[in-house]
């Protein structure tokens, strides 16, 4: 059996182990494994006792082909079960780190150090901390069983404009404090970000507050731990010193030490919208031409001595040195995710090239994609993964077919491959200088443009994959984008480290760069966005986007385009005319219900603002509107002023296609100047493909639809009463959306269809339960009126109001009403045409995941 067939099953077999191991819901065995090795010996067994033919000649079964076949089987089986096998292994470590639940949201003592560079935040700080101590009320605690060792804490500050923020503090320092503590729990969404993902790849398994109100904080000096986050605190400082507080001096910290946290929620979006956003993190890109730059100036240098060239050949000096380079800056940045990725993939490279024979370039980018998975199995969950290593092999078939090896951006250029510039047969020939620069010059553009065509079409359906969106002006923001910033702004970032005024040029540089991005993501049509497609059109897509960037026949690669349009626009599955589907988004403290019906779409709320740099639009609703294909809204219903239900309406009104708003908002409030408003009043009614919508409240003469001046306002009130009380109905089945509405209110609206002699239209089949199941709310009467088969909560996770209290529970239960709670069942999925429904905590369940509860029938 050949060396390469066996390692190239054995590296698959592996990376596909941890694939389904991924997969899993719980840390359950490998079983399909286990039977793929049974029904590998079974065909063993049945290749040994075929007798073969009289003639001499083997049947195709005991050819030496099938057992080629069935010994490369049993290696990439034999591979997947130790990749799964370890991956498990891992897990159930990082689970074994686990919170007691009797100390959820208890105030604990502890005492620890500071792991990592703290994240400024205008609400306060956050950082990783270790814990060593730890107590509950005088009792000692033991961290990694009662309490975990790593946490992720913040200190937040209080609301109000005279709040004293938190000291300073440094990575390194021992501290003893006060803190409330939670297990890792997340917004859970269909196609949304995956906190709990996150937080288990970090190995954090809970994370709190500080609380200096219960017990005063105190330092206890430096540990003379965390060296390096400390020298990056220290570097991030001495930038902000020299810059300000300015959007470049963000963004420089962000390529120097790995910190985005300073970088301007604007400026994400500018770049986002460019598809430039990836050149702020010091990903392969950075880290690829640092190592890259490393060696061609370590190869020069070696060559001026000879008892070097003797000792190491200069090439392989360039390889190791070039590596030395790439792992320090990844040390500098913090060592994240993208960051290690890069590294390992380089640090395989290396080794292979150093064995001096020359590996099929599949056989590397496969290699290092095991590497990577086996340092960290949950990477292939990560989008930037799949990117990285999707780009590298569109970027290789591309070469193939005549790209110039000595171009700059081959992919193996900085290793010191033969075909390396300066360095083979294809050198320039000796002449002239302005002929040497000429031939250098002309084949690196023309291999640089190549890569950036390659990258920006053929990762462009792997874009929407992910993340529905697709930047239409990257190609050419990218064009002026990397070279600012990979080839200019980023050496000066690094070099100002050891000279500060060279920070100065690079914020010139970053300013007049924003300017021009600034100017791209204002273009009409500056990014596109398309819903989830099914899979047959994702393949196809990817298919099509392949075709375009490899070098094939004409006809072959404008059959392409064509392969794409499916993806970019999909069949949305959308309810039949006359039906409605109802989704309550998983957006913490606050109400967020999408009601579609077969060719409209509505939102009841927008959900809470989660800090000054993040809300429910821009990190639940937008993306969830984008992949559900309800990107453009035709109306939005706030039923409220209240911040919980309204603070992520900005984010969702800023939208192309901006929807008219219906709702209870005072005259003067900022949102109303965002798009055409109605006040709601009781009576207005509307039909969508059959579905009847009809406001129940507020009554227009109570002063709450905001017709009144000042002294009638509602924000002059109480904001609940003013809640916009919508019913949703085909006639067989109902939704009543209830806003805050307490018990006067829903008195009012119970004596309202009494006299209007029709006390069953209350009846509902889904009820959103009044202001998140309030004590103030849900009334016996209301209930019994409603009797809905389901009652809908949205409240936040262990949220400080206790929402839903345990009465309203009671009486729920007592008039046997199914409970629905958004922070055990995530978001909520209900079809009217057959009263079917979902949990995506249940739908989307992995291991890492907080455990799921049952509802209550």
């Amino acid at each position: 059996m050949a060396l390469a067939p066996a390692l190239i099953a054995g590296l698959a077999g592996l990376v596909a182990g941890v694939a389904l191991q991924l997969r899993q819901p719980d840390l359950s065995a490998p079983w399909p494994l286990w039977w793929g090795l049974v029904a590998w010996g079974v065909l063993w067994v049945a290749h040994a006792v075929t007798p073969p033919v009289a003639s001499g000649r083997h049947r195709l079964w005991r050819g030496p082909h099938a057992q080629r076949a069935l010994l490369l089987g049993l290696v990439g089986l034999m591979a997947a079960l130790a990749g799964h096998e370890t991956t498990r292994w891992r897990a159930s470590a990082v689970l074994a780190q686990r919170l007691a639940p009797e100390l959820e949201g208890q105030d604990l003592v502890l005492l620890g150090t500071i792991a990592s560079l703290p994240a400024e935040r205008r609400d306060g700080v956050r950082f990783m901390f270790e814990v060593e101590q730890a107590q509950h009320r005088g009792q000692a605690l033991q961290p990694g069983r009662d309490v975990p060792v790593r946490l992720s804490l913040g200190w937040y500050v209080p609301p109000g404009d005279g709040a004293e923020r938190p000291p300073s503090l440094r990575a390194g320092d021992r501290w003893r404090w006060s803190a409330r503590l939670r297990s890792p729990h997340g917004l859970m969404n269909p196609h949304g970000f995956d906190l709990e993902l996150r937080l288990f790849q970090q190995g954090v398994r809970a994370s709190g507050s500080v609380r200096p109100t219960v017990a005063p904080p105190q330092w206890l000096g430096d540990s003379g731990r965390h060296r390096i986050d400390r020298w990056r605190q220290q570097v991030r400082t001495h930038l902000q010193r020299h810059l300000g507080d300015t959007p470049a001096a963000g963004v420089l910290a962000g390529l120097a030490v790995g910190d985005q946290s300073a970088v301007d929620r604007a400026d994400w979006d500018t770049f986002r919208t460019t598809g430039t956003a990836h050149l702020l993190a010091v990903s392969g890109l950075h880290i690829t031409l640092l190592a890259w730059a490393a060696g061609g100036v370590i190869r020069r240098v070696w060559r001026w001595s000879h008892r070097a060239m003797w000792a190491c050949p200069a090439q392989d000096a360039a390889r190791w040195g070039g590596l030395v380079a790439a792992a320090g800056y990844a040390v500098m940045a913090g060592g994240a995710v993208p960051a290690q990725r890069t590294v390992l993939m380089l640090v395989v490279l290396t080794l292979l090239r150093a064995g001096g024979q020359r590996w099929p370039g599949p056989l590397i980018l496969l290699a290092c994609a095991a590497a990577v998975v086996l340092f960290d199995p949950w990477a292939l969950l990560q989008p930037g993964f799949w990117l990285s290593f999707v780009a590298v092999g569109l970027l290789m078939l591309s070469d193939a077919a005549g790209a110039p090896p000595n171009a700059p951006g081959h992919w193996l250029a900085w290793s010191g491959h033969p075909g390396g510039a300066g360095d083979g047969p294809d050198a320039p020939a000796a002449g002239p200088r302005w002929r040497h620069v000429g031939a250098a010059v002309a084949p690196a553009a023309r291999g640089w443009w190549r890569g950036q065509w390659v990258a920006s079409v053929g990762l462009a359906p792997w874009t929407l994959l992910f993340f529905q969106q697709v930047s239409v002006v990257g190609l050419l923001a990218n064009a002026l984008a990397v070279p600012v910033l990979t080839l200019g702004v980023t050496p000066l970032a690094l070099a100002g480290v050891l000279w500060a005024p060279l920070w100065t040029p690079a914020a010139w540089a970053i300013e007049a760069l924003m300017q021009v991005l600034s100017l791209m993501a204002t273009w009409p049509a500056a990014e596109a966005f398309a819903p989830v497609a099914p899979p047959l059109a994702q393949a196809l897509a990817l298919a099509g986007a392949l075709l375009v960037v490899v070098p094939l026949p004409w006809p072959l690669r404008l059959l392409g385009p064509c392969l794409m349009l499916p993806m970019l626009w999909p069949a949305v599955e959308r309810p039949a005319a006359g039906e409605f589907d109802v989704l309550a988004a998983d957006v913490g403290q606050g109400n967020a219900v999408l009601v579609r019906t077969a060719t409209r779409h509505l939102l009841y709320d927008t959900g809470p603002v989660y800090s000054p740099e993040s809300d429910a639009g821009e990190r639940v609703l937008v993306p969830l509107l984008r992949a559900w294909g309800s990107g453009r809204l035709d109306l939005l219903v706030l039923s409220h002023r209240d911040s919980d239900h309204t603070g992520g309406a900005a984010a969702v009104l800023r939208q192309p296609g901006a929807a008219r708003m219906l709702g209870s908002l005072e005259q003067g409030h900022p949102l109303r100047r965002l798009a055409p408003f109605q006040p709601c009043a009781a009576g207005q009614r509307w039909d969508w493909d059959g579905v009847r919508f009809e406001v129940l409240h507020p009554r227009a003469e109570s002063g709450h639809t905001g017709h009144r001046g000042p002294a009638g306002d509602p924000g002059a009130q109480h904001s609940n009463a003013a809640s916009c009380v919508l019913r949703v109905s085909n006639g067989r089945r109902v939704l009543l959306l209830t806003g805050d509405i307490e018990r006067d209110q829903e008195a009012d609206i119970l004596r309202r269809a009494l006299e209007a002699g029709d006390p069953h239209r209350l009846q509902a089949d889904v009820m959103l339960v009044p202001h998140h199941g309030s004590r103030t709310s849900s009334s016996p009467a209301w209930l019994r009126a409603v009797k809905p088969r389901w009652g809908l909560v949205q409240s936040g996770h262990h949220n400080r109001y206790g929402h839903p209290a345990p009465e309203v529970l009671a009486r729920l239960r007592s008039h046997d009403i199914g409970l629905i709670r958004t922070d055990q069942c995530g978001a909520w999925h209900w079809r009217s045409a057959d009263a079917s429904s979902e949990c995506s905590r249940q739908t989307g369940r992995r291991y890492w995941h907080a455990p799921t509860w049952p509802s209550t029938d």
